[in-house]
């Protein structure tokens, strides 16, 4: 902007100096309207120009910005498609009976106990079954009826071991502990009676099992300490 104003009022200035030789009034008016003139067009000029500069910055800016937040948003659109294209399935979790053993249980026959339990066995065990107060070795998958699990030992990568008919667990699992052998394999239907008094609250990717509320387990009785080896 300095170098600007100067070389506008330099012209006026010198111009100047050449009206006071002038005797004429007149033409010393005429030379300082033609030099105001010229430097109002100057000016305007230097404006335009000046304009011209502010717009095609500013425009620049926006295109900048434009190319800059299109890119960002192609970027992340891309990604988003890359990640639904990848076609993965939610995570599978880990259980006791799969999709076959889920279409042989069909034609299982459900046996009924008098407090209300029901099961159905997937696989009869060969092994002793537990006395009550023993320990045990058992994996489990606990669901809701409508097949979610809310828990799971096999997730937990170690078997649940606990003293079986002893109140530890909930009278459900239990009772359907109690009658099985060892190698077994059973789903237990298990009524809201013998199942969580107090419910469970819901947590990330569990769902929630709303108290005296019935319940599914399968689970497997892999081995009772101490009994394996006295029945060899």
């Amino acid at each position: 902007m300095p170098s600007m104003a100067s070389s506008l009022l330099l012209p006026f200035y010198s111009t100047c100096g050449k009206i006071h030789s002038l005797n004429a009034a007149p033409q010393g008016i005429s030379v300082r309207r033609f030099v105001l003139n010229v430097k109002s067009s100057k000016t305007r000029e230097s404006t335009s120009n000046a304009n011209d500069n502010a717009m095609f910055n500013t425009n620049s800016r926006r295109d900048f910005l434009g190319l800059a937040l299109g890119g960002v948003s192609t970027l992340l659109i891309h990604s988003f498609d890359a990640a639904n294209g990848a076609g993965l399935p939610p995570e599978e979790k880990p259980k006791l009976c799969d999709n076959t053993c889920e279409k042989e249980l069909e034609n299982v026959p459900v046996v009924t106990t008098e407090s209300g339990l029901q099961y159905k066995d997937i696989k009869v065990g060969q092994g002793p079954s537990p006395p009550v107060g023993f320990q045990v070795a058992a994996n489990y998958v606990a669901m809701v009826p409508s097949g979610q699990i809310f828990d799971s030992s096999l997730e937990k990568g170690q078997l649940y071991i606990f003293r079986v008919g002893s109140g530890q667990v909930i009278k459900g699992l239990d009772e359907g502990l109690l009658s099985m052998k060892v190698g077994g394999k059973r789903r237990l239907y298990i009524p809201g009676s013998l199942a969580f008094p107090k419910g469970i609250n819901s947590a990330p990717g569990r769902p929630r099992v709303a108290p005296n509320s019935p319940v599914i387990f399968d689970v497997s009785l892999e081995y009772v300490p101490g009994l394996d080896v006295d029945e060899e």
